[in-house]
Protein backbone atom coordinates (compact mmCIF):
# COMPACT_ATOMS: atom_id res chain seq x y z
CA UNK A 1 0.00 0.00 0.00
CA UNK A 2 3.07 2.25 -0.15
CA UNK A 3 2.18 5.65 -1.58
CA UNK A 4 -1.56 4.96 -1.53
CA UNK A 5 -3.74 6.69 1.03
CA UNK A 6 -6.10 4.29 2.81
CA UNK A 7 -9.79 5.08 2.77
CA UNK A 8 -10.24 4.55 6.49
CA UNK A 9 -8.10 4.35 9.59
CA UNK A 10 -9.57 2.22 12.36
CA UNK A 11 -8.37 3.49 15.73
CA UNK A 12 -8.61 1.05 18.64
CA UNK A 13 -7.83 2.25 22.14
CA UNK A 14 -7.45 -0.75 24.44
CA UNK A 15 -7.08 -1.08 28.20
CA UNK A 16 -7.53 -4.37 30.05
CA UNK A 17 -9.67 -5.49 27.11
CA UNK A 18 -9.34 -9.27 27.32
CA UNK A 19 -11.14 -11.44 26.38
CA UNK A 20 -13.47 -9.02 24.55
CA UNK A 21 -10.61 -7.85 22.33
CA UNK A 22 -10.49 -11.22 20.57
CA UNK A 23 -13.94 -10.80 18.99
CA UNK A 24 -13.28 -7.12 18.35
CA UNK A 25 -10.20 -7.89 16.26
CA UNK A 26 -11.94 -10.81 14.52
CA UNK A 27 -14.62 -8.35 13.38
CA UNK A 28 -11.93 -6.14 11.85
CA UNK A 29 -10.41 -9.11 10.00
CA UNK A 30 -13.87 -10.05 8.71
CA UNK A 31 -14.53 -6.70 7.03
CA UNK A 32 -15.66 -7.00 3.42
CA UNK A 33 -13.87 -3.82 2.36
CA UNK A 34 -10.59 -4.41 0.48
CA UNK A 35 -7.87 -4.69 3.18
CA UNK A 36 -5.69 -2.41 1.05
CA UNK A 37 -8.19 0.39 1.74
CA UNK A 38 -7.81 0.08 5.53
CA UNK A 39 -5.17 0.73 8.16
CA UNK A 40 -5.47 -0.07 11.86
CA UNK A 41 -3.79 1.84 14.67
CA UNK A 42 -4.15 0.08 18.01
CA UNK A 43 -3.02 1.69 21.24
CA UNK A 44 -2.50 -0.45 24.34
CA UNK A 45 -2.97 1.98 27.23
CA UNK A 46 -0.84 0.24 29.85
CA UNK A 47 -2.75 -3.05 30.07
CA UNK A 48 -1.51 -5.91 32.27
CA UNK A 49 -3.92 -8.65 31.09
CA UNK A 50 -2.31 -9.62 27.79
CA UNK A 51 -4.06 -6.94 25.68
CA UNK A 52 -0.78 -5.70 24.20
CA UNK A 53 0.39 -9.19 23.22
CA UNK A 54 -2.99 -9.93 21.62
CA UNK A 55 -2.69 -6.77 19.52
CA UNK A 56 0.80 -7.71 18.38
CA UNK A 57 -0.34 -11.19 17.33
CA UNK A 58 -3.15 -9.57 15.38
CA UNK A 59 -0.71 -7.19 13.65
CA UNK A 60 1.38 -10.17 12.53
CA UNK A 61 -1.52 -11.97 10.85
CA UNK A 62 -3.93 -9.21 9.74
CA UNK A 63 -4.53 -8.68 6.01
CA UNK A 64 -4.27 -4.89 6.43
CA UNK A 65 -1.42 -2.78 7.87
CA UNK A 66 -1.61 -2.63 11.66
CA UNK A 67 0.42 -0.34 13.90
CA UNK A 68 0.55 -1.27 17.59
CA UNK A 69 1.55 1.40 20.10
CA UNK A 70 2.13 0.46 23.73
CA UNK A 71 2.22 3.21 26.33
CA UNK A 72 1.83 3.90 30.04
CA UNK A 73 -1.74 4.16 31.22
CA UNK A 74 -3.20 7.58 30.44
CA UNK A 75 -6.19 7.33 32.76
CA UNK A 76 -8.94 7.47 30.16
CA UNK A 77 -9.97 6.79 26.55
CA UNK A 78 -9.07 10.23 25.19
CA UNK A 79 -5.30 9.75 25.26
CA UNK A 80 -5.18 6.57 23.15
CA UNK A 81 -7.65 8.00 20.65
CA UNK A 82 -5.58 11.15 20.25
CA UNK A 83 -2.42 9.10 19.76
CA UNK A 84 -4.21 7.16 17.04
CA UNK A 85 -5.48 10.35 15.40
CA UNK A 86 -1.96 11.79 15.30
CA UNK A 87 -0.78 8.71 13.37
CA UNK A 88 -3.83 8.27 11.09
CA UNK A 89 -3.45 8.70 7.34
CA UNK A 90 -6.87 7.56 6.07
CA UNK A 91 -9.40 9.81 4.41
CA UNK A 92 -11.78 8.78 7.19
CA UNK A 93 -11.24 7.58 10.74
CA UNK A 94 -13.39 5.18 12.76
CA UNK A 95 -13.06 4.76 16.52
CA UNK A 96 -13.61 1.17 17.61
CA UNK A 97 -13.74 0.34 21.31
CA UNK A 98 -11.79 -2.78 22.19
CA UNK A 99 -14.76 -4.52 23.84
CA UNK A 100 -17.16 -3.91 20.94
CA UNK A 101 -17.27 -5.25 17.38
CA UNK A 102 -18.15 -4.28 13.82
CA UNK A 103 -20.72 -5.75 11.45
CA UNK A 104 -18.88 -7.41 8.51
CA UNK A 105 -19.95 -4.81 5.92
CA UNK A 106 -19.70 -1.81 8.25
CA UNK A 107 -16.63 -0.04 6.86
CA UNK A 108 -17.51 -0.74 3.24
CA UNK A 109 -21.03 0.61 3.62
CA UNK A 110 -20.10 3.69 5.69
CA UNK A 111 -17.25 4.78 3.41
CA UNK A 112 -19.47 4.31 0.34
CA UNK A 113 -22.24 6.40 1.92
CA UNK A 114 -19.86 9.21 2.91
CA UNK A 115 -18.36 9.28 -0.60
CA UNK A 116 -21.76 9.22 -2.27
CA UNK A 117 -23.34 11.90 -0.08
CA UNK A 118 -20.22 14.01 0.42
CA UNK A 119 -20.88 14.15 4.16
CA UNK A 120 -18.33 14.54 6.95
CA UNK A 121 -19.83 12.14 9.53
CA UNK A 122 -21.61 8.81 9.10
CA UNK A 123 -23.61 7.12 11.84
CA UNK A 124 -23.90 3.37 11.34
CA UNK A 125 -26.75 1.56 13.05
CA UNK A 126 -25.84 0.41 16.57
CA UNK A 127 -27.18 -2.67 18.35
CA UNK A 128 -26.67 -3.43 22.02
CA UNK A 129 -25.39 -6.80 23.23
CA UNK A 130 -26.22 -7.30 26.93
CA UNK A 131 -26.70 -3.54 27.23
CA UNK A 132 -28.87 -0.74 25.89
CA UNK A 133 -28.18 1.20 22.71
CA UNK A 134 -29.60 4.39 21.18
CA UNK A 135 -32.69 3.77 19.04
CA UNK A 136 -34.47 6.97 18.00
CA UNK A 137 -32.20 7.78 15.05
CA UNK A 138 -32.48 4.48 13.20
CA UNK A 139 -35.93 4.92 11.66
CA UNK A 140 -34.59 5.24 8.13
CA UNK A 141 -31.35 5.79 6.25
CA UNK A 142 -30.62 9.47 5.63
CA UNK A 143 -28.14 10.41 2.94
CA UNK A 144 -27.75 13.91 4.34
CA UNK A 145 -29.04 15.52 7.52
CA UNK A 146 -27.72 17.63 10.40
CA UNK A 147 -27.89 17.81 14.16
CA UNK A 148 -30.72 20.37 14.12
CA UNK A 149 -33.20 18.42 11.98
CA UNK A 150 -32.72 14.89 13.34
CA UNK A 151 -32.34 13.03 16.64
CA UNK A 152 -28.63 12.31 16.22
CA UNK A 153 -27.86 14.50 19.25
CA UNK A 154 -28.94 11.50 21.32
CA UNK A 155 -26.02 9.41 20.11
CA UNK A 156 -22.78 11.20 20.91
CA UNK A 157 -20.50 8.19 21.33
CA UNK A 158 -17.34 8.29 19.22
CA UNK A 159 -18.04 5.08 17.28
CA UNK A 160 -18.75 6.81 13.99
CA UNK A 161 -17.02 7.47 10.69
CA UNK A 162 -15.44 10.95 10.59
CA UNK A 163 -13.85 12.64 7.61
CA UNK A 164 -10.29 13.26 8.79
CA UNK A 165 -10.00 16.54 6.86
CA UNK A 166 -12.81 17.94 9.05
CA UNK A 167 -10.95 17.00 12.23
CA UNK A 168 -7.64 18.39 11.01
CA UNK A 169 -9.18 21.61 9.68
CA UNK A 170 -10.56 22.45 13.12
CA UNK A 171 -7.75 20.88 15.17
CA UNK A 172 -10.23 18.53 16.80
CA UNK A 173 -8.98 16.15 19.46
CA UNK A 174 -10.52 14.46 22.51
CA UNK A 175 -10.38 16.47 25.73
CA UNK A 176 -7.98 14.54 27.97
CA UNK A 177 -9.09 16.48 31.05
CA UNK A 178 -12.48 14.75 30.90
CA UNK A 179 -12.84 11.19 32.20
CA UNK A 180 -16.43 10.73 31.06
CA UNK A 181 -18.36 12.39 28.27
CA UNK A 182 -15.24 13.19 26.27
CA UNK A 183 -16.73 11.45 23.23
CA UNK A 184 -19.94 13.50 23.54
CA UNK A 185 -17.94 16.72 23.34
CA UNK A 186 -15.93 15.53 20.34
CA UNK A 187 -18.92 14.16 18.43
CA UNK A 188 -21.17 17.16 19.06
CA UNK A 189 -18.45 19.47 17.75
CA UNK A 190 -18.12 17.29 14.65
CA UNK A 191 -21.89 17.41 14.09
CA UNK A 192 -21.93 21.19 14.41
CA UNK A 193 -18.96 21.76 12.13
CA UNK A 194 -19.76 19.05 9.57
CA UNK A 195 -20.85 19.67 6.01
CA UNK A 196 -23.65 17.16 6.38
CA UNK A 197 -24.18 13.98 8.39
CA UNK A 198 -25.38 10.62 7.04
CA UNK A 199 -27.35 7.98 8.93
CA UNK A 200 -27.03 4.34 7.82
CA UNK A 201 -30.05 2.73 9.44
CA UNK A 202 -30.67 -0.43 7.40
CA UNK A 203 -27.58 -2.39 8.44
CA UNK A 204 -26.09 -2.98 11.90
CA UNK A 205 -22.60 -1.54 11.69
CA UNK A 206 -21.67 -1.61 15.35
CA UNK A 207 -22.32 -3.99 18.24
CA UNK A 208 -22.10 -2.27 21.61
CA UNK A 209 -21.09 -5.01 24.04
CA UNK A 210 -21.90 -4.98 27.75
CA UNK A 211 -19.01 -6.26 29.83
CA UNK A 212 -19.72 -8.89 32.46
CA UNK A 213 -16.99 -7.53 34.71
CA UNK A 214 -18.65 -4.13 35.11
CA UNK A 215 -15.58 -2.26 33.87
CA UNK A 216 -17.31 -0.47 31.02
CA UNK A 217 -16.39 3.20 31.15
CA UNK A 218 -20.00 4.43 31.14
CA UNK A 219 -20.60 2.60 34.43
CA UNK A 220 -17.71 4.23 36.21
CA UNK A 221 -16.92 7.74 37.36
CA UNK A 222 -18.18 9.91 40.22
CA UNK A 223 -21.10 12.31 39.95
CA UNK A 224 -18.68 15.28 39.83
CA UNK A 225 -17.27 13.94 36.54
CA UNK A 226 -20.80 13.95 35.09
CA UNK A 227 -21.13 17.63 35.92
CA UNK A 228 -17.75 18.27 34.27
CA UNK A 229 -19.06 16.55 31.15
CA UNK A 230 -22.32 18.52 31.13
CA UNK A 231 -20.47 21.81 31.68
CA UNK A 232 -18.12 21.20 28.75
CA UNK A 233 -20.91 20.15 26.39
CA UNK A 234 -23.14 23.10 27.32
CA UNK A 235 -20.27 25.52 26.83
CA UNK A 236 -19.47 24.05 23.41
CA UNK A 237 -23.11 24.34 22.29
CA UNK A 238 -23.33 27.92 23.54
CA UNK A 239 -20.08 28.83 21.76
CA UNK A 240 -21.12 27.37 18.40
CA UNK A 241 -24.90 27.96 18.28
CA UNK A 242 -26.55 31.37 18.80
CA UNK A 243 -29.17 31.68 21.54
CA UNK A 244 -32.61 30.63 20.34
CA UNK A 245 -34.65 27.60 19.34
CA UNK A 246 -31.78 25.60 17.80
CA UNK A 247 -29.57 26.03 20.87
CA UNK A 248 -32.45 25.12 23.20
CA UNK A 249 -33.06 21.87 21.31
CA UNK A 250 -29.41 20.88 21.62
CA UNK A 251 -29.27 21.83 25.31
CA UNK A 252 -31.96 19.22 25.97
CA UNK A 253 -29.24 16.59 25.50
CA UNK A 254 -26.96 17.53 28.45
CA UNK A 255 -29.90 18.45 30.67
CA UNK A 256 -31.87 15.25 30.04
CA UNK A 257 -29.05 12.72 29.71
CA UNK A 258 -26.37 14.04 32.05
CA UNK A 259 -27.89 16.32 34.70
CA UNK A 260 -31.35 14.87 35.33
CA UNK A 261 -30.13 11.44 36.50
CA UNK A 262 -28.27 13.22 39.31
CA UNK A 263 -31.65 14.43 40.58
CA UNK A 264 -33.54 11.20 40.05
CA UNK A 265 -34.05 8.25 42.46
CA UNK A 266 -30.36 8.17 43.42
CA UNK A 267 -30.85 11.66 44.93
CA UNK A 268 -32.96 10.10 47.69
CA UNK A 269 -29.98 7.97 48.75
CA UNK A 270 -27.38 10.74 48.63
CA UNK A 271 -25.89 12.10 51.83
CA UNK A 272 -26.61 15.71 52.76
CA UNK A 273 -23.04 16.59 51.82
CA UNK A 274 -23.40 15.08 48.35
CA UNK A 275 -26.78 16.75 47.85
CA UNK A 276 -25.34 20.14 48.72
CA UNK A 277 -22.42 19.58 46.38
CA UNK A 278 -24.69 18.53 43.51
CA UNK A 279 -26.82 21.64 43.95
CA UNK A 280 -23.70 23.81 44.03
CA UNK A 281 -22.38 22.19 40.84
CA UNK A 282 -25.73 22.51 39.06
CA UNK A 283 -26.52 26.12 39.93
CA UNK A 284 -24.09 27.89 37.56
CA UNK A 285 -25.15 25.61 34.72
CA UNK A 286 -28.82 26.40 35.25
CA UNK A 287 -28.09 30.10 35.67
CA UNK A 288 -26.28 30.14 32.34
CA UNK A 289 -28.21 27.70 30.16
CA UNK A 290 -31.67 26.94 31.60
CA UNK A 291 -34.26 28.78 29.50
CA UNK A 292 -38.04 28.59 29.00
CA UNK A 293 -37.31 27.09 25.57
CA UNK A 294 -35.33 24.20 27.08
CA UNK A 295 -37.93 23.72 29.82
CA UNK A 296 -40.78 23.38 27.32
CA UNK A 297 -38.94 20.59 25.49
CA UNK A 298 -38.68 18.42 28.62
CA UNK A 299 -41.39 16.30 30.21
CA UNK A 300 -43.29 17.77 33.14
CA UNK A 301 -41.44 15.89 35.87
CA UNK A 302 -38.09 16.67 34.23
CA UNK A 303 -38.64 20.40 33.93
CA UNK A 304 -40.13 20.49 37.43
CA UNK A 305 -37.02 18.87 38.90
CA UNK A 306 -34.69 21.22 37.01
CA UNK A 307 -36.75 24.22 38.13
CA UNK A 308 -36.43 23.18 41.78
CA UNK A 309 -32.70 22.61 41.39
CA UNK A 310 -32.42 26.10 39.87
CA UNK A 311 -34.34 27.49 42.84
CA UNK A 312 -32.15 25.46 45.23
CA UNK A 313 -35.21 23.89 46.88
CA UNK A 314 -34.20 20.37 47.91
CA UNK A 315 -37.18 20.19 50.28
CA UNK A 316 -39.65 20.43 47.39
CA UNK A 317 -37.43 18.36 45.10
CA UNK A 318 -37.58 15.39 47.48
CA UNK A 319 -41.35 15.14 47.06
CA UNK A 320 -41.16 15.21 43.26
CA UNK A 321 -38.33 12.67 43.10
CA UNK A 322 -40.17 10.32 45.47
CA UNK A 323 -43.26 10.58 43.24
CA UNK A 324 -41.15 9.73 40.18
CA UNK A 325 -39.34 6.89 41.96
CA UNK A 326 -42.70 5.33 42.88
CA UNK A 327 -43.67 5.39 39.18
CA UNK A 328 -47.03 6.87 40.04
CA UNK A 329 -49.24 8.25 37.27
CA UNK A 330 -49.90 11.95 37.75
CA UNK A 331 -53.54 12.97 37.63
CA UNK A 332 -54.56 15.26 34.78
CA UNK A 333 -56.41 18.56 34.96
CA UNK A 334 -58.03 19.70 31.71
CA UNK A 335 -58.89 23.35 31.21
CA UNK A 336 -59.75 25.74 28.37
CA UNK A 337 -62.07 23.25 26.70
CA UNK A 338 -59.49 20.47 26.78
CA UNK A 339 -56.80 22.57 25.09
CA UNK A 340 -54.72 22.95 28.24
CA UNK A 341 -53.63 19.94 30.28
CA UNK A 342 -51.75 19.99 33.57
CA UNK A 343 -50.20 16.96 35.26
CA UNK A 344 -50.62 17.00 39.03
CA UNK A 345 -47.16 16.36 40.38
CA UNK A 346 -46.39 17.39 43.98
CA UNK A 347 -46.98 21.06 44.90
CA UNK A 348 -49.27 21.80 41.98
CA UNK A 349 -51.03 25.09 42.80
CA UNK A 350 -49.55 25.05 46.28
CA UNK A 351 -49.33 28.72 47.25
CA UNK A 352 -46.48 28.21 49.65
CA UNK A 353 -44.41 26.39 47.03
CA UNK A 354 -45.09 29.11 44.47
CA UNK A 355 -44.36 26.98 41.41
CA UNK A 356 -45.85 28.45 38.20
CA UNK A 357 -48.67 26.45 36.60
CA UNK A 358 -46.80 26.45 33.27
CA UNK A 359 -44.22 24.03 34.67
CA UNK A 360 -46.98 21.42 35.14
CA UNK A 361 -48.42 21.86 31.66
CA UNK A 362 -48.03 18.87 29.33
CA UNK A 363 -47.40 19.36 25.63
CA UNK A 364 -47.45 17.22 22.50
CA UNK A 365 -46.63 13.55 22.95
CA UNK A 366 -46.88 13.68 26.74
CA UNK A 367 -50.39 15.16 26.63
CA UNK A 368 -51.92 13.21 23.73
CA UNK A 369 -52.76 9.97 25.60
CA UNK A 370 -55.14 11.75 27.98
CA UNK A 371 -58.84 11.45 27.15
CA UNK A 372 -60.38 14.82 26.39
CA UNK A 373 -57.16 16.59 25.47
CA UNK A 374 -57.46 18.67 22.31
CA UNK A 375 -54.12 19.47 20.73
CA UNK A 376 -53.92 22.95 19.25
CA UNK A 377 -52.97 22.80 15.60
CA UNK A 378 -51.73 25.58 13.39
CA UNK A 379 -55.23 25.68 11.83
CA UNK A 380 -56.94 26.15 15.18
CA UNK A 381 -54.51 28.90 16.12
CA UNK A 382 -55.25 30.62 12.82
CA UNK A 383 -59.00 30.38 13.39
CA UNK A 384 -58.63 31.87 16.86
CA UNK A 385 -56.56 34.72 15.46
CA UNK A 386 -59.24 35.43 12.83
CA UNK A 387 -61.96 35.45 15.49
CA UNK A 388 -59.96 37.95 17.55
CA UNK A 389 -59.46 40.10 14.46
CA UNK A 390 -63.20 40.16 13.75
CA UNK A 391 -63.91 41.30 17.30
CA UNK A 392 -61.58 44.28 17.13
CA UNK A 393 -62.19 45.39 13.50
CA UNK A 394 -64.92 48.05 12.90
CA UNK A 395 -68.29 46.55 12.05
CA UNK A 396 -69.22 46.70 8.37
CA UNK A 397 -71.94 49.17 7.32
CA UNK A 398 -75.50 47.78 7.68
CA UNK A 399 -77.32 46.78 4.52
CA UNK A 400 -80.91 47.01 3.17
CA UNK A 401 -83.64 47.67 5.69
CA UNK A 402 -81.07 47.86 8.45
CA UNK A 403 -79.82 51.25 7.21
CA UNK A 404 -80.50 54.13 9.58
CA UNK A 405 -83.22 56.56 8.47
CA UNK A 406 -82.12 59.73 6.75
CA UNK A 407 -81.99 62.77 8.95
Amino acid sequence: MTGTQPDVTVIIGAYEAMPYLIECLASVEAQTIDPARVEVIAVDDGSTDGTGECLERFAARAPMPVTVIRQENSGGPSGPRNVGLDRATGRYVFFLDADDRLGPEALQRMVALADRAGTDVVLGRVEGVNRGAPKSMWGKTLERTDVHSSTIKFTLSAQKLFRRALLERHGMRFDESLFTGEDALFTMEAYLRADGVSVLADYTCYYLVGRDDGKHVTKSGSYALRFDSARSLMRLIADLVPAGEQRDKLMVRPFAITLLPQFGPRWLKDTEEVRRHKLDLAKPLLDAYWTPGVARLLKVDERLRMHLVARQRPDLLDDVVEFVRAKRQAAAVLEKGGRRLYLVYPHFRDREAGIPDELYRAHGREARPFLGYVEQSADSLLRRALRRARRILPRSRPRGNDRPAAA
